[in-house]
Order: structure tokens, then sequence, then C-alpha cells
């Protein structure tokens, strides 16, 4: 039975495979389902996607990690069909885009999915405010319309003012912000972003995923996002998936990655990271007690990033939703405790 309080999925993957090599789908299918990698390899194919089921609900942060050459950059390709899977199924809202024509994905593309790339692929020639127009341009849209739209997109990441600057006036963060404006100004219903921070320094790199956080507390967006970075998937994830040599080896939320890893590999994955990193405020409060404490924190915020909080002799905080509501009250022996090592 499905729990009313778990959201739909919006995209699911059914046992997808993607071999290169000659007669992939032939020779896969004279090995069957239980092919690993030494026979797929000794038959003359790469497996670089292998048996991968998985579902992302709407409204969510799915995080896919991995090493490099785990396959994750050639899975995010295959939801969107960049790329052909070799056989499996892709749903997306109930429809198997493998039956898709060719025009029809052109058109899920344009109007339905966003889509963001290491590489941020600013037009140099055009304007802040055209290159995030540029998608609408595409689509048709009258250039009034879609210079509105676009200027509503450039202040939402905080770029207001700019919209006259060229790529080249700009810093690699503020590059990035446009590339993230020009994905979202299609109002895409999935959005695909394929390690988008991984270019960037430390510092802002740090000052995106900030951004990204709070893009994402507005706008609820379905969400794929590839990393390699485990401190980054654990930040922004509400699930994740890690890969290894083209399989996902586990999913879950970052809390049940870490505290109960599912094999060696993603023991050895998760090993140094500590717990209060990745257990989340929702987890580790207790149901309000009386008058609301007069400091909070955001429920989804790890207890690391809680932990400060208490410096100046606060005993309690209120853990609040992403409307402000006061959903419970964070102890302080309690996060000491988890700290620790409890």
């Amino acid at each position: 039975m499905t729990d009313p309080a778990t959201p739909p999925a919006k995209l699911v993957c059914r046992h997808v495979w993607k071999l290169f090599g000659a007669r992939a789908a032939e020779v896969l299918a004279d090995l069957g389902p239980e092919a690993d990698g030494e026979r797929l390899q000794a038959a003359g194919l790469v497996p670089a996607v292998r048996d991968v089921t998985l579902s992302v609900r709407e409204g969510e942060i799915f995080v896919i990690m991995g090493l490099s050459g785990s396959g994750k950059s050639t899975l995010v390709r295959l939801m969107s069909r960049l790329i052909e899977p070799t056989a499996g199924e892709i749903l997306f809202n109930g429809q198997n885009l493998l039956t898709a024509s060719d025009r029809e994905m052109v058109e899920i593309r344009r109007h339905k999915m966003g889509m963001v790339f290491q590489h941020f692929a600013l037009l140099p020639h055009l304007s802040v405010l055209d290159n995030v127009a540029f998608p609408l341009q595409v689509q048709g849209v009258a250039r009034g319309l879609r210079e509105e739209r676009a200027r509503a997109m450039v202040a939402l990441v905080g770029l207001a003012g700019r919209e006259g600057a060229m790529p080249r006036q700009l810093s690699g963060g503020q590059q990035q912000r446009v590339g993230i404006a020009r994905s979202l100004a299609v109002e895409p219903e999935l959005w695909f972003l394929d390690e988008p921070f991984s270019a960037l320094d430390p510092l802002i790199r740090r000052e995106m995923q900030d951004e990204f956080i709070r893009l994402q507390s507005v706008l609820r967006k379905t969400i794929v996002f590839i990393t390699h970075d485990f401190d980054e998937a654990i930040r922004l994830a509400d699930r994740i998936a890690i890969m290894k040599d083209g399989a996902v080896v586990q999913e879950g939320t970052p809390e049940e990655i870490v505290l109960h890893p599912a094999t060696d590999y993603v023991r050895e994955f998760t090993r140094s990271v500590p717990r209060a990193k990745v257990v989340r405020v929702a987890r580790a409060m207790r149901p309000p007690e009386g008058a609301a404490p007069g400091v909070s924190v955001a429920a989804r915020a790890s207890v690391a990033e809680a932990a400060a909080l208490f410096l100046d002799g606060t005993t309690v905080l209120a853990a609040t939703d992403d409307a402000g509501g006061v959903v419970g009250h964070l102890h302080r022996d309690d996060v000491v405790r988890l700290m620790l090592g409890g």
C-alpha cells in the first residue's frame, strides 16, 4: 500500500542498462539480467550502466554519486534520452520515454526538463538576460514575455542589475548562476544537474550550495543531482543512490547510508563522515513541549549546523519547517550525545 505521506514518483527507472559495443542488446539478451561485468567485457562490451532500478519522487533532491567512471553521468543522460538505453524502461509522469518519438522527446526536453552541467556553456556573444531568455526564444515565446520571465529568473538567482553584463564580465560563480537561471526559465518539472559546482573554488562552491538550497525551498522542483563529493551529497540530498561499476549499490537517505552501509564499498566511502554531519535536526528533535524557544533552526539542517547555536548557553532550539512553523524542539544534551558518538 502506498504511504499517503510519500510523494508520487516523477521519474522511474526499471532495469536500465547501457552497454557500449557491437550487438549490445543481443548479447545482453543472451547473457540474461544476471550478466556481470566480467562476462560482458569478455563479450567485447563496455558496461556503463548495469540493471539500475530507482524512482525519483516529486519535489525531492535525489543525488546520484560515485567515483569517476561509476556511470552516474551516463545514467542521467539515459534518464533524458540524450543517450539511448540498451534495455529497460524510463517512465516520466507515467509515460515510457523509450516509446516517445524524437519529436516528442525534443518537446519534453524543451518544456518539461531543465539541465545544468559542469561547464556553464553560456553563449559568449549574448548578455546575461539574453542567455537566460534563449531557451524561451527557441520555444517561440514572444520577446516581451521571454524577457519578463528571464528578468524574474535573474533576480531569483541573485543577479538583479547584471542583466546587461556579458559572460566574460562575470565570475565563475556568477556564470553558474546564469546557467541555473537559464535552465529554470522554461519552468521545468524535472531538473537535471550534473556536477554543476565542481569547477568552482571551495568558497564559491559552498555559496552556490547555499543558493541551491534556498532556491529549492522556494521552487520545490524535482531534482536529479550528480556529484562525486559526499559532503555535497549529504548537504543537499533528500535521498542518495551510490553507484559503483555502473550499478547502484545502495539507495537511501544520507542518514541511512552513513549509519547503515550496505556494502564494504559504501562503508569505506562513508567511514570518515561524522554522524552529526548527516543526521538532520528532524531526526534528532523531540516533540515540542511548552512555549517555543526564541532561537530556531531549520528541521532539514544537519545537527552539526545546529550545534553552533548552543554556544551562547541556549539549551533548546525550535525546529522549523520550510514555512517557519515549529515542528519540534532540539535539545543540547541530545546533540552532545550524538556528536560524541552516541
